[in-house]
């Protein structure tokens, strides 16, 4: 017996749009905008304590010629082509102004041993900068860590304001590696270190067409 299909209606004026087919009751309609009220900030702090974040220092040179830096988890890759990395910064630190003002800083990916160093650029009022840890970039340019698993010299190309932080955009033009080494992790407000690799996954393998390891996860 053949299949009939009943006549589409039109869809009356101001009337919701339809949910999605296979959704659940109650489900938003497809296209209808999500309004609800934003969490509070202390269940988004502990909600995102439970978000595991590579640790970094970011550094910069100010107009005088002097490093600034600070230690940051919220550093993401973007894209890959053109190759574009995300950092985010809060309007109130000391090294916002000069790393906007520089156009350019260097992303230090720390390693296990660096943990009291990611403490000491977190501190408020540390001399960041004491223990000599950090060379010049070969060439010119922000500073670098020279044990760090990876440096990454970038030119900032965007900053978008996004509540109280601004967003960098920025694009990598060099890089400097150290070899592999337990990378250092910010999760539920403590330092761990990655320590098994539990799959031997490519980008593929993970859905991630674009190759960037973290970009579109």
């Amino acid at each position: 017996m053949p299949l009939t299909l009943a006549p589409t209606s039109p869809a009356r004026a101001g009337a919701p749009p339809a949910a999605a087919p296979g959704a659940a009751p109650g489900a938003t309609p497809a296209g209808a905008p999500v309004s609800g009220t934003p969490i509070g900030a202390r269940e988004f702090r502990d909600a995102m304590a439970l978000l595991a974040a590579p640790v970094t220092i970011v550094t910069a040179l100010g107009p005088d010629g002097r490093p600034t830096g600070f230690t940051a988890s919220s550093v993401t890759s973007v894209s890959l082509t053109p190759p574009l990395i995300l950092l985010g910064v809060t309007r109130d630190s000391r090294s916002h102004r000069p790393l906007l003002e520089a156009g350019a800083f260097t992303v230090n990916v720390l390693a296990r041993h660096h943990d009291r160093l990611a403490r000491r650029f977190a501190e408020p009022h540390a001399d960041r900068f004491a223990g000599g840890e950090f060379r010049a970039w070969p060439g010119g340019g922000a500073p670098y860590l020279p044990d760090a698993p990876l440096a990454l010299r970038c030119t900032l190309a965007e900053v978008l304001p996004a509540g109280d932080h601004d967003l960098l955009l920025a694009t990598p033009v060099e890089s400097l590696t150290c070899g592999s080494s337990q990378a250092l992790v910010w999760y539920q407000r403590a330092f761990h270190t990655t320590r098994h690799t539990l799959q031997e996954d490519t980008a593929d393998d993970l859905g991630d067409t674009r190759g960037a390891d973290t970009a579109g996860r």
